[in-house]
């Protein structure tokens, strides 16, 4: 029988989620590629995988008021069948309840499954339509965090933290923007071009481009669901993909043409490459990472937009780095390895992959890291503590910790420090604090410190 070739490939990234290392049955690029999809049906595919991601708690309650079974005794690909069918009928108007009914079978063919399995899978969808306004959630007003847990689709640890730390009205604010499918952020390249320009020349290929609402090099595609790289302006190197978030974090650093900055857990290069815009291309940017793979990309990257003053080191940076360097630096920033917490719209694999352990885990680790930058900073320089998370124990948790075992180190009030622009973002203990549900952009956090003299 034939199948729907998107759904296929669909369903077989979601089959290889937490499967790595990626491999051509599961990568979604080297998929696209071997099937030939064209730039609609890729949009498709990654509209149906992201929203079975987003959902998957929710689809999961749903089926398991159809079915006769445990979802633990249904196979993982006719389980995920299922998901994709659910969603498609429940959050994508443009598909016929009938041609989502209809594909799952077909898929559920497709993978030799027994005619039991296959009329199972028809009866709980024919059903699921039939009796969709008869769904029933937790009861929000007896226990609020199985409700938001089960109709935002969070896994329950998440939503007992949230509701702890922020309350329960906030929790649910959260949980609703970081379900929200994303617009692509930009960062433009001011060494090349401005940012009106750029956007000139963005919307002279169709993109729908417009300045974001705080960062000064920030643009929105708005819609956009394209391939970026596949963009006139990305192969001319004009812009970076970077969420507004990240954008401001670098310009707390304060730094200037001529400095000498230590960027500590680099990943691929976006701080590093906006670092060298800031400076206008004057100085050096050393870029500190202990995967050889992404320190290539970044350099790879750094060409791209035409940047020879990075310049990538790969290493420990959880070791002293003072058996690293001969020299100490004005300007550190440290982008700490973290639970992610704060970027789940973007990545909404991590509400699966992240559990409550890993929490004080990661904070141990971000605790290393700054501990091991101390020695690399010089008198009267600054260090910038960076994650992409909303949770107390990797923000003023870490910072508390930090400032108790460095004495040498103070932390400086970014609302005596910050730009004008983005004073609303410094909250009271004078941190750098972004959330998706209140700013728009991913959730973020940031520390500066300061070596006295």
């Amino acid at each position: 029988m034939k199948t729907d070739k998107p759904r296929e490939i669909a369903l077989k990234i979601l089959n290889g989620q937490g499967k790595r290392p990626l491999c051509h049955e599961n990568d979604p690029e080297a998929l696209f590629q071997l099937y030939g999809l064209n730039e609609r049906d890729r949009a498709f595919v990654n509209k149906i995988v992201q929203g079975v991601l987003r959902w998957r708690l929710r689809l999961d309650w749903i089926i398991r008021q159809f079915s006769a079974f445990s979802l633990k005794k249904i196979d993982e690909d006719i389980l995920n069948i299922l998901r994709m069918a659910v969603y498609q009928i429940f959050f994508m108007d443009r598909v016929p309840e009938s041609a989502a009914v209809n594909e799952a079978v077909n898929l559920a063919v497709s993978i030799k499954s027994p005619r039991h399995v296959i009329s199972f899978v028809n009866g709980i969808l024919r059903t699921v339509c039939r009796s969709r306004d008869e769904i029933r959630f937790p009861d929000r007003e007896i226990d609020r965090a199985q409700y938001l847990s089960v109709f935002y689709s969070y896994p329950g640890w998440l939503a007992d933290k949230w509701i702890m730390e922020m309350g329960g009205d906030s929790t649910e604010a959260l949980f609703s923007a970081q379900n929200r499918f994303p617009d692509i952020n930009i960062r433009v390249n001011t060494l090349r071009i401005s940012r009106d320009a750029l956007i000139e020349s963005l919307t002279r290929e169709g993109i729908n481009a417009g300045p974001l609402a705080w960062s000064p090099q920030g643009i929105v595609l708005e819609g956009f669901r394209g391939r970026v790289d596949s963009l006139t302006a990305f192969k001319n190197g004009l812009f970076q993909v970077q969420d507004q978030a990240a954008q401001i974090a670098s310009h707390l650093l304060s730094v200037e043409p001529g400095d000498m900055v230590l960027d500590i857990c680099a990943g691929f290069g976006g701080k590093s490459s906006h670092m060298v815009e800031l400076m206008g291309g004057k100085g050096q940017v050393v870029s500190l990472d202990n995967n050889k793979e992404r320190l290539i990309k970044s350099a790879s990257n750094a060409e791209r937009l035409g940047m020879k003053n990075i310049l990538p080191i790969e290493a420990d940076a959880s070791m002293p780095l003072s058996s690293l360097f001969k020299c100490k630096f004005k300007r550190v920033i440290i982008d700490a390895p973290c639970s992610g917490l704060g970027v789940i719209s973007r990545h909404p694999d991590i509400k699966w992959n992240r559990r409550d352990e890993d929490i004080p885990r990661l904070a141990a680790m971000q605790k290393r890291f700054l501990n091991a930058a101390v020695s690399v900073v010089e008198k009267g320089g600054e260090l910038l503590y960076v994650v992409c998370t909303v949770s107390r124990e990797e923000n003023e948790g870490v910072v508390r910790d930090f400032l108790e075992r460095n004495s040498d180190m103070s932390l400086v009030n970014l609302r005596k420090r910050a730009p004008e622009w983005c004073q609303d973002l410094i909250d009271d203990q004078g941190c750098y604090r972004t959330y998706p549900h209140i700013h728009n952009m991913d959730g973020f956090f940031a520390a500066l410190f300061s070596k006295g003299e």
